[in-house]
């Protein structure tokens, strides 16, 4: 609590009473007890499900071309909302690869149109909180008759003050006060004093006022400067005595201060006429002019005298045209030489009257002098002793250190924020300018805040109490003592939300991956065609096929009508081809449509909230019927959908329910109204599930493990591609993340991970062609050779026999391999080497004789991207077959 005397705090004791607690509709939950339930219905069996499906898709031909122009609206549309996704400001990149963090550095916040003055204030600046307190207090009216105010920034005048301490000082003195650096004195309200001051202290400072005879707004560009520290002891209640009694002597020292500058200024400027003088240069003046050589001519006669004087010998006299009367001596200009004084002087002077008139002189001028010298170093002793009037120890116990400053440039009808930001750890200074966040320094902020020379100007400031360490030192976890980074040092309930928020992030930058970064194809081709093409691999090939569209497998029944619906409308409308309407909606998003497809009846009768339950229950039913087929390398079904790999994994029920009706949430469901007002509804009961209802952490991990066993299907994907290609050293290293990766889902369930000794298969194979291709560089004995062979056994090999050779991950195959690799090496050990190989061999064949003991770090893969599920199984089986064919398939 913060209060500043004689004002008035809002009344205890009101507000507004807490939302009745609402329980999310447990039928959308399902099935609690068992898989196959969902609400109060069981799953059908397979027949019975397709032909449901049958008879729903044949209800009417209206029907049908209805849910055909809703789904080309939701392609079209939902192709237009991507490309808008956080990039509708001009100027900005449209992909949200581009909006991840780098490393620690700070973010800013998109301007989507006049919204810098809310990017600034919502920055580590408060004004935002301060002002919706206030608009609560004005709804609620909850001011009630009190001496003290709770405030939570303080507005200050810039008009007649030069500094944020006389601002201080005119808000808060009664009747006429002292400013240090004012002559006038400033009239003020009833006298305050902070009874209590906040950890975070922020000063408004009022650079807009109306203007009365042009009726309109104005900003003022006065320079107002502030300190980096400022000491607010001076404005305490409890330090009021000592605070009078210095405000007194300040008057006193005031009025001393003008006596000796209007002293010092008659010297300065003497004389009664309207041009005045320094009176020390006048008196140096005339003693000049008594001293210059004194002369009995006065200057008019010697002039004449000098211009009737005969020629000199020896000059050219020369006739100016047109008056051959007038003459010069000399060059033509230049007067004749003078006996006269350059100066004024006396007519005649005697030796006395100059020594007594330079006395007088000397004497005058040296006390004036001395006077000037007193006089300037009793106005720095007195400035002196105002400046340090608020500056000794006992009014420096309350430093409150600058941290952030909101800036406006422009005028007071249009212009724009921006903030600065005091980066405690590193020392610096930060500007957040929108979306671009950057180092500044504080003479740049002094140049943009202090105002009086361009059209920006602070408006706010905010201070921290620099007694408070705590405000700016980062969090320690209370049993460990280290420093909690990131999420970690949040609260639970906002840690969960910022992680929502990342999923969210993450889902979005998926969606924009799968939906534009697709090759496009010359050629359109039928969506469930697949073509095969049978050729001798090349040096050339590129380091993995070409996926086309459509799917390995033949669709039937509920697939094959989403195909069509996604697909045929787009070719005939002269759109896109039909691999990338394919790609704009994923199966997992066609199950989704087909199942609000399905609760038209109940959604038309009952509403929304019917309609959602009756379309859970149509996708839940779908995806656990999906989760019973069989699961073979070629065609894992746990890559269509999250939750067939949840149900085969037995996750909890709210994590599989959670994921399903996050599914109902999605953005690309907004193409007509019966899929928004389910969207809505879907939003609304996800947002009523409590931090208690939901295990957030296990929610989490269950979703980093479906991600990971994607990664892992992409690793063994792409290391059999670069392997059908002869890349076999870029293929060991991805099968090796692929293996470890693996084994980590392995250890939580048998269905977590994949097929284990597929992945163990190749990689004997690449570890055996390694070591071949490694020995037979080392037998060459060329230098070059030799080198390179190293080099595969120190960056190949041997980490994969590290590897390989841990207990809990070790096969007998395995075993063999590597009983083979090190006999095929051992075996030079009896052949007459080369010096030179003789020591490279006995270098590095102690480490492939016992790999434990390496300290191996695998080399990171190129980063993957996971396609499309359909497409991730296409691409498999074909590479499958052309190993095993021994050529290369193209798939199409």
């Amino acid at each position: 609590a913060v209060g500043l005397l004689t004002t008035q705090p809002p009344e205890e004791g009101q507000g507004t009473e807490d939302p009745p607690d609402t329980d999310v509709n447990r039928e959308v939950w399902g099935a609690q007890k068992g898989r196959p339930e969902v609400g109060k219905e069981s799953a059908p069996p397979k027949d019975d499900l397709q032909t449901a499906i049958e008879l729903s898709l044949q209800e009417s031909q209206a029907e049908e071309r209805e849910l055909n122009r809703a789904l080309e609206a939701s392609v079209e549309d939902s192709a237009a909302r991507v490309k808008r996704k956080r990039c509708e400001a001009q100027g900005e990149s449209c992909s949200p690869a581009d909006w991840i963090r780098k490393e620690e550095w700070p973010v800013g916040i998109r301007n989507v149109g006049n919204t810098c003055w809310f990017s600034a204030v919502i920055q580590d600046v408060s004004e935002f909180t301060h002002k919706l307190l206030d608009w609560l207090e004005d709804a609620f009216q909850l001011a009630t008759l009190s001496n003290i105010e709770q405030f939570g920034q303080y507005p200050l005048q810039v008009n007649g003050f030069n500094n944020l301490d006389e601002c201080l000082e005119g808000a808060m003195i009664e009747g006429e006060i002292e400013a240090l650096h004012l002559d006038q004195t400033i009239s003020s309200g009833s006298e305050r004093w902070f009874s209590k001051l906040p950890p975070v202290l922020t000063f408004e400072l009022s650079r807009f006022e109306f203007n009365q005879s042009l009726g309109r707004p104005e900003k003022i560009h006065k320079k107002l400067e502030f300190p980096q520290i400022i000491y607010m002891d001076r404005y305490l209640h409890k330090n009021n005595e000592q605070i009078h009694n210095r405000r007194e002597e300040v008057k006193r020292l005031k009025e001393q201060l003008i006596v000796l500058q209007q002293k010092l200024e008659c010297y300065r400027n003497y004389g009664s006429g309207p041009t005045k003088y320094p009176l020390a240069d006048m008196l140096q003046y005339v003693l000049e002019f008594a001293c210059t050589k004194p002369t009995s001519v006065s200057p008019a006669e010697d002039v004449r005298l000098a211009a009737s004087s005969p020629t000199p010998p020896g000059s050219n006299l020369k006739h100016t045209q047109g008056n051959p009367d007038d003459t010069r001596y000399g060059p033509v200009g230049q007067l004749p030489p003078m006996d006269t004084p350059p100066h004024p002087a006396p007519h005649s002077v005697t030796e006395e009257e100059l020594r007594f008139v330079k006395i007088c002189l000397q004497r005058w001028r040296s006390e004036v002098e001395i006077n000037m010298n007193e006089l300037k170093a009793s106005i720095d002793r007195v400035s002196q002793a105002l400046e340090g009037m608020y500056s000794d120890n006992s009014l420096c116990q309350v430093p409150y250190r600058l941290h952030a400053v909101l800036v406006h440039e422009g005028q007071a009808s249009a212009g724009h924020y921006w903030a600065y930001i005091y980066d405690h750890a590193n020392q610096r200074w930060m500007k957040y300018n929108d979306v671009i966040v950057s180092e500044s320094s504080w003479e740049e902020l002094v140049r943009d805040s202090y105002g009086g020379m361009t059209n920006a100007s602070a408006y706010c400031l905010m201070y921290i109490d620099d007694r408070l360490p705590h405000l700016i030192t980062e969090d320690t976890d209370d049993e460990t003592g280290q420093v909690m980074q990131a999420m970690d040092s949040l609260p639970p309930i906002l840690r969960q939300y910022v992680r929502e928020d990342n999923r969210w992030f993450q889902q979005e930058l998926k969606e924009w991956e799968d939906q534009f970064c697709q090759q496009p194809q010359e050629d359109p081709v039928s969506p469930t065609a697949a073509v095969t093409s049978t050729r001798a691999p090349s040096k050339d090939d590129p380091a993995e096929p070409v996926p086309q569209s459509g799917a390995a497998q033949e669709p039937t029944g509920e697939q094959e009508h989403v195909a069509q619906s996604v697909v045929i409308p787009a070719v005939e409308s002269g759109g896109w081809s039909g691999h990338e309407c394919m790609m704009m909606l994923t199966p997992a998003m066609q199950g989704i449509i087909m199942a609000i497809a399905k609760a038209r009846q109940v959604f038309d009768k009952d509403g929304p909230e019917a309609g959602l339950i009756k379309a859970f229950q149509e996708e839940y039913s779908r995806l656990f019927e999906l989760s019973q087929e069989e699961t073979t390398p070629q065609q894992d079904p746990r890559l269509h959908h999250a939750l067939v790999y949840f149900f085969q994994n037995q996750a909890p029920s709210r994590v599989i329910e959670r994921t399903l009706l996050e599914g109902f949430t999605d953005r690309n469901l907004s193409f007509d109204d019966r899929s928004i007002s389910i969207m809505r509804e879907a939003r609304t009961k996800l947002r009523l599930i409590k931090p208690e209802d939901m295990d957030m952490e296990e929610y989490m991990q269950w979703h980093d493990d479906y991600s990971l066993f994607r990664t892992v299907f992409v690793y063994l994907l792409t290391g059999l591609e670069q392997y059908q290609h002869g890349k076999v050293r870029e293929a060991l290293n991805y099968l090796n993340h692929a293996y470890k990766d693996n084994a980590m889902l392995l250890r939580r369930g048998e269905k977590r991970g994949m097929e284990q000794s597929l992945i163990a298969f190749y990689r004997r194979r690449c570890l055996k062609e390694m070591n071949d291709n490694a020995a037979t560089l080392f037998r060459s004995g060329e230098v070059s050779d030799v080198e390179e062979g190293m080099i595969i056994m120190n960056e190949a090999v041997i980490p994969c026999m590290h590897l390989m050779s841990r207990p809990d991950m070790v096969s007998q195959e395995d075993l063999d391999t590597m009983e083979a690799v090190r006999n095929h090496w051992c075996s030079y050990l009896g052949v007459d080497l080369d010096d030179s190989l003789q020591e490279k061999l006995g270098e590095f064949l102690p480490r492939v004789l016992d790999c434990s003991t390496e300290m191996v770090v695998l080399k990171d893969p190129p980063t993957v991207r996971s396609k499309v599920p359909h497409d991730l199984c296409s691409r498999l089986a074909a590479i499958m077959e052309s190993i095993t064919n021994t050529s290369v398939v193209a798939v199409k």
